[in-house]
């Protein structure tokens, strides 16, 4: 404290700024939907309050209400009075286009600017109104909506006294008043602080009878104060918590003081705070000395002015703020989209694992009605990295029940509806790593000429590639032998497939089993990613127990063939009822999302809502094999196949000799369908079975009934 009769500069404590989320957010809904390229400066509001705290100053603080509304008439922020917390202070915002204008500005003419209406606002009387002016405040700004990042500076615009104001003393205000004085201060501030009409009015008088009773008054009655004689105090809201230096409102206020007064000697009162009430061991009082100066009855020529803010590091320069993280679209998007999510895992779903749905690389092979519901499916759960592999394009039937297309994608011939699909998944949800893949699938049945064989063999490989990179496989296309070679190589791969397949009124969703070489330690040593390698490493003691589960052609007893050749057009085309593809479709997802969460993984057996020996109901409930379902019964079932040693897809003398022969085998079992029935028994099997005679004895009740094979 500064003791009576020492004389010094008076030092001021800069003004602090603070700069709410909300204020950001409001200004770059402002730039995009009404502002555009405008640069006009922005009449802005902000807040402060008296110091509340010992050791930390208040802030003057920017919300999104220190902004005038997009629907505001007359583009002013609307204040709301009678916040003991929130005295508002005006400002300008100057909010440049690029972030060269905001670096050339001329931030001095800007301030003096600023100070000319301070200063103005003196002479003209304005002050004895709305002492609020005092504080006027500016604003410069660049906002790079792009990379949601604010560049922003602050000036708080202070007259400067010349020669400036020397300090007498400066006390707390407790050791200044007397005890009677004091308690009569503290009771009226505190009623000044509760009337709604003054209590975020931030300069006042402190007015002290000779019987130590204190009123607290407007500034345009000190005229009334001096005529009886009290002792009066020119008091403000001081933010500032040092012990030995008044807050940056008193530079203005004394200017203000001086210029209407012409006092020379001043005793101010720095008012601060504890828990709402006044509190005198924290407020100052002190005395300052004001010679006379030119400047103060000069209307001609403006004294000088300084106030721009320090940024944390010290040194007069602009700040820069990086809100990406809460305001971009795409950031925001992903927080939304996994709040339903995360609200599963508070009381009904807590092992729900979002970092593996979120990391699961899934190819859709197929994306028609199936692909886009399947796709769909998949986002809303979480998962990010979507591909989609189709080589057709979009037709004009298609919209109604593809869901991921409209009108404009049919347009000149169509877009390719794998790249169409992208599209749409990253305009519903910008952040999803979604990729396109342009291709047929090879298929048997279908005769590959020679002069194609090199890029039918390609796509081939392309096709093993692109399933090596994958954690999960959807086969979702529309006929049964272009399910056949992604069946094999996820079999060899041992990949979690998902077969969905509609009929007109039924449908069929069923998980592949492990590949038959799962269990060695060569196709584990092939894990490409960490996902992979975790399914790789599960234990086989359920899968020894009993048989692996089979794939889509463990059932068949012939080989994958030309399904569309010599078909009407009703039998080409996938004629289905419409709810059809978004039932087998969320059932699909459903199937993968279990897997992943399943101890056993691919492994795991299947179960059945009645079974007895489920291993223990997992969280996400049941794991089966097969579900078959009609809409025309609206009937559903669960059904378990087992793997077939004569599958021509999934059994280890198929994947073997794919092993063993590569691309060479795929030729010959495409453009020679039944190479597959021979090698896995199966033309030896039809043979047998077209030899079965049954005799029957004339005679009635002979018992030796036989069988001829």
């Amino acid at each position: 404290m500064a003791d009576q009769g020492t004389e010094s500069i008076l030092q001021f404590a800069p003004f602090q700024s603070a700069v709410d989320e909300g204020f950001w957010h409001r200004l770059s809904s402002l730039k995009l939907n009404k502002l555009g390229i405008d640069d006009s400066p922005i009449p802005i509001t902000g807040f402060y309050a008296p110091c509340s705290h010992p050791h930390v100053s208040n802030h003057l603080t920017l919300v999104s209400e220190s902004l005038p509304s997009e629907s505001s008439e007359h583009f002013s922020p609307e204040i709301i009075r009678g916040n003991r917390n929130r005295c508002p202070v005006p400002g300008i915002l100057y909010n440049t286009n690029t972030l060269e204008g905001f670096q050339s500005l001329d931030k001095q003419s800007l301030l003096r600017a600023e100070a000319r209406k301070i200063w103005e606002d003196i002479r003209s009387g304005k002050v004895d109104e709305d002492n609020s002016v005092l504080l006027r405040f500016l604003v410069i700004s660049f906002a790079d909506l792009k990379n949601w990042s604010f560049h922003y500076w602050f000036a708080f615009p202070a007259l400067i006294l010349d020669p400036p104001a020397t300090l007498v003393g400066l006390k707390s205000a407790a050791q200044w008043f007397s005890v009677e004085e004091a308690e009569s201060v503290t009771a009226a501030c505190n009623d000044w602080r509760n009337m709604c009409s003054t209590t975020d009015v931030p300069f006042f008088l402190v007015s002290i009878s000779s019987n130590s009773a204190a009123t607290i008054r407007h500034l345009v009655e000190f005229d009334a104060c001096q005529k009886n004689g009290d002792k009066v105090l020119f008091g403000f809201y001081d933010p500032c918590h040092l012990p030995n230096n008044p807050g940056w409102p008193l530079r203005n206020y004394l200017w203000y003081i001086s210029r209407r007064w012409s006092l020379k000697k001043v005793h101010f009162f720095c008012y601060r705070e504890s828990r709402g009430f006044a509190n005198l061991e924290l407020s100052l009082v002190g005395e300052v000395s004001i010679s006379n100066s030119q400047d103060l009855k000069n209307d001609q020529n403006m004294p000088n002015a300084v106030g721009w803010e320090q940024n944390n590091r010290g040194r007069k320069a602009p700040r820069c703020i990086s809100l990406a993280k809460t305001m971009d679209p795409t950031r925001l998007a992903i927080s939304a989209a996994d709040l339903n999510l995360k609200l599963m895992r508070w009381r009904q779903l807590p092992s729900l694992d979002l970092n593996v749905l979120s990391s699961t690389r899934c190819l859709l092979l197929g994306a028609g009605t199936l692909g886009c519901q399947v796709a769909r499916m998949l986002m809303a759960w979480g998962v990010r990295k979507i591909t989609l592999l189709d080589s057709g394009k979009v037709a004009m039937s298609n919209p109604l029940r593809q869901s991921l297309y409209t009108l404009d994608d049919c347009l000149n011939g169509g877009e390719l509806k794998a790249e169409a699909a992208v599209k749409s998944l990253k305009k519903i949800f910008p952040a999803v790593e979604a990729e396109s893949v342009i291709m047929a699938i090879p298929m048997p049945g279908h005769p590959v000429p020679s002069q194609e064989e090199n890029s039918v063999l390609e796509d081939c490989k392309r096709l093993h590639e692109l399933i090596d990179s994958h954690d999960a496989v959807f086969l979702l296309t529309d006929t049964r032998e272009s399910r056949w070679l992604p069946s094999l190589l996820c079999a060899n791969a041992n990949k979690v497939t998902i077969t969905a397949a509609l009929g007109f009124d039924s449908f069929l969703v069923m998980r592949h089993g492990a590949g038959p070489l799962s269990s060695s330690p060569e196709i584990k040593a092939k894990a490409t990613n960490d996902l992979s390698a975790e399914i790789g490493a599960l234990s086989l003691k359920d899968n020894i127990k009993g048989q692996r589960l089979g794939c889509y052609f463990c059932n068949d007893v012939v080989a994958p063939v030309d399904s569309t050749a010599n078909r009407t057009l009703d039998q080409q085309c996938t004629v289905t009822r419409p709810g059809l593809a978004p039932i087998a479709s969320s059932l699909a997802v459903e199937l993968l999302v279990g897997i992943l969460h399943h101890p056993s993984g691919i492994f795991a057996k299947a179960e059945f809502a009645s079974s007895i020996d489920t291993g223990g109901e997992q969280p996400l409930g049941i794991l089966p094999h097969q579900i078959r379902g009609s809409i025309s019964q609206f009937s559903q079932m669960t059904l378990a196949g087992h793997a077939s040693a004569s599958c021509t897809a999934c059994s280890s003398t198929v994947v073997e000799e794919y092993e063993k022969r590569g691309l060479d085998f795929i030729l010959e079992a495409i453009n020679h369908p039944t190479y597959l029935e021979d090698i896995t028994g199966l033309t030896e099997l039809m043979k047998s079975a077209a030899s079965f005679q049954i005799g029957w004895d004339d005679e009635t009740g002979d018992e030796d009934d036989f069988v001829e094979i």
